[in-house]
């Protein structure tokens, strides 16, 4: 028997790993697995290349709890490691089994999957046992090795009489890490890190019912028979090509992936190439709810099938972390902070990739199938509008197929809009003034008062539409756009024509005085137009850019305006053709503060503003003048 001291830079490297290397845990177990995971991989690759005559069989990799001694097994029928490889690969911490076997057949293992967690990856075991044992036979004709450490420099390292190929190690839970040694907790990692690793794991049995035969009598009931409990699916989805794959496959790896989502995804995005890096996946559009926060998190991040984390940040663009799936890429590098990455040139072009892979798709949605694709619009409106406010390149390619629906659920582009309001939209400066709602059934009468006129008006009512909007209008030459109550009708498209009042200028200045005495001035600033005489009476706007800045500031930017802490103001627009306004002119003073009150009180209450106490009053005030 052989004993010795594991070559390392520092004596403690214990304690180091324990607390630094790797601070969760549980990512034992995920270590290992990618070891053994490896170790087959190897075998298969010498295999397949001719470089031995072994027979590879179908291998598994066995993990099994013995609770009563505290110990756990892991099992593989991979290469295996003869003594002196046992000292290289584990002893001396400095070196990578990996790295040399990649290094050998560098240009044949290029495609074989190897993962390449030996060295430190294995010492991970540390974190949850006082002692480790290693048996090992290597695929080579030579003695099985029985490698012993308990936490310390110090191992030993002895002869097996281990017959089958392959290497198990073997974990003395520590009595601090005892929930490891419950199954439960055991198949939940599996799941979480290992539920697609390319070699079939086994962790136990399971009862599988037999399906009954067509003859069998109403009261028969089911047999059983035990099964092993195979943990993962060695074959996902996003491993072969779009070829092998129909609809039902993709829906169906989204109800793998997602088990307790019970609508199916909207459209895929199957991801896959290999230079200048090598990536694949499959990306999912669920629908999409108006709250954009809850959406995150949903993608998987694997690298060659193991997962590693469902924070995609940095790595995917932030628009499109809202969607689900998964991406699997050896060149991702893991444990690094978000900084790094996003400056890291490989995840740049990662990046870029999936944004135009995502457009590209899109945009062929939108080609092969317009009408589906309208139809979808609302579920997916979330993600392309947030994608071209925070990526230029996604802005541009967007121009294609992003849509500006009406409130009569037309959808045009951007091109097409402009091209049927040029004609009735266009006012005295050559502007395009797009306008458009936020909520149809809340802004219905302003809606109603331009659509009388002939205009367009478009249903925008995302989160982010402030921002958008913003964005549109610095990028468009001589657009802009207008909600329909940030003025009154006539003033939303601002022609030559000029309306002639009724009244005249003395007599609008003292029919304004009269509204300053009932009407608040710290919220309303009273403007007095001349209309159609069969518009309202009074009608509340707020100034589009006023709004705009106030929305921004609520969804995250526009603060730098100081609009967060202004308070709410609005326009009272008097319309002195009406002839309320004329009646007002002419009461006696108390008189005109009842009709302004009143007036006031049902502008108010056609936009939303009249609540509590001012409500109810308005209520009783309005009964009483019934009766």
């Amino acid at each position: 028997m052989a004993t010795g001291k594991i070559n390392v830079s520092v004596d403690n490297i214990f304690p180091l790993i324990k607390k630094f290397l790797y601070s969760d845990h549980e990512i034992f177990l995920r270590e290992l697995i990618s070891n053994a995971t490896d170790a087959t991989l190897k075998l298969k690759h010498l295999t397949n290349i001719g470089e031995t005559d072994v027979d590879y069989g179908n291998p598994i990799i066995d993990i099994k709890v013995d609770k009563e001694n505290k110990k756990i097994h892991i099992t593989d029928q991979g290469i295996g490691m003869t003594k002196e490889e046992v000292e290289k690969y584990i002893n001396e911490v400095a070196f990578s089994g990996a790295e040399e076997f990649l290094e050998k057949y560098k240009d044949s293992a290029k495609d074989s999957g190897i993962i390449g967690h030996f060295g430190l990856g294995f010492y991970s075991a540390f974190m949850v046992a006082h002692k480790v044992e290693i048996i090992t036979k290597s695929y080579k004709d030579e003695p099985a090795a029985h490698w012993t450490c308990e936490g310390t420099t110090q191992f030993t390292l002895e002869d097996s009489d281990k017959q089958e190929r392959g290497t198990e190690i073997i974990l003395h839970v520590n009595e601090e890490d005892e929930e490891f040694l419950e199954d439960n907790r055991i198949e939940e990692l599996l799941v979480k890190y290992n539920k697609f690793m390319p070699i079939p794991i086994r962790f136990g049995t399971k009862e599988e019912t037999l399906p009954l035969p067509d003859d069998a009598p109403e009261d028969a009931k089911p047999e059983t028979k035990t099964v092993d409990n195979i943990i993962n699916n060695p074959n996902p989805a996003w491993t072969k090509q779009p070829t092998e794959l129909e609809e039902k496959d993709y829906n169906d790896f989204y109800r793998e992936l997602y088990p307790m989502q019970f609508e199916d995804p909207l459209f895929h995005i199957h991801l896959n190439v290999d230079y200048p890096f090598n990536l694949t996946g499959i990306l999912y559009f669920p629908k999409m709810t108006q709250d954009m926060s809850v959406q995150k998190d949903k993608i998987q991040l694997y690298q060659n099938q193991v997962f590693v984390t469902d924070n995609v940040e940095g790595i995917v663009p932030e628009f499109l972390t809202m969607l689900r799936g998964v991406i699997d890429s050896p060149d991702i590098p893991l444990n690094v902070s978000r900084s790094y990455l996003q400056a890291d040139g490989a995840v740049k072009k990662i990046s870029s990739y999936i944004t135009r892979k995502v457009a590209d798709k899109l945009k062929s949605l939108f080609n092969n199938n317009r009408e589906d694709f309208q139809e979808k619009w609302n579920d997916i409106k979330v993600v392309i509008e947030y994608g071209m406010l925070t990526e230029d390149k996604f802005y541009e390619k967007a121009q294609k197929f992003a849509l500006y629906p009406t409130i009569d659920n037309e959808y045009y582009t951007f091109e097409e809009l402009k091209e049927t309001i040029k004609d009735n939209q266009t006012d005295k400066d050559g502007n395009l003034v797009v306008l458009y709602a936020s909520n149809q059934n809340e802004q219905h009468s302003y809606i109603q008062a331009a659509k009388d006129k002939g205009y367009k008006v478009l249903l925008l009512d995302s989160p982010i539409i402030s921002h958008l909007l913003q964005k549109l209008e610095s990028s468009e030459e001589k657009v802009t756009f207008t909600r329909v109550d940030s003025d009154h009708v006539d003033n939303l498209i601002k022609t030559d024509e000029e309306k002639i009042s009724k009244l005249s200028d003395d007599e609008k200045e003292k029919l304004k005085g009269d509204f300053e005495k009932v009407v608040p001035k710290e919220k309303y600033t009273i403007q007095m137009e001349a209309m159609d005489s069969n518009a309202a009476p009074l009608i509340i706007t707020q100034p589009e850019f006023m709004r705009r800045m106030k929305e921004m500031q609520q969804t995250g930017g526009g603060g730098m305006f100081g609009m967060g802490n202004m308070p709410e103001m609005y326009n009272l627009v008097v319309n002195t053709n009406h002839p309320l306004t004329s009646e007002i002119l002419g009461a006696d003073e108390e008189t005109q503060q009842r009709l302004i009150k009143q007036s006031l009180d049902l502008a108010r209450l056609s936009q939303n503003l009249l609540k509590g106490e001012e409500l109810t009053n308005f209520i009783k005030r309005s009964f009483d003048m019934v009766k």
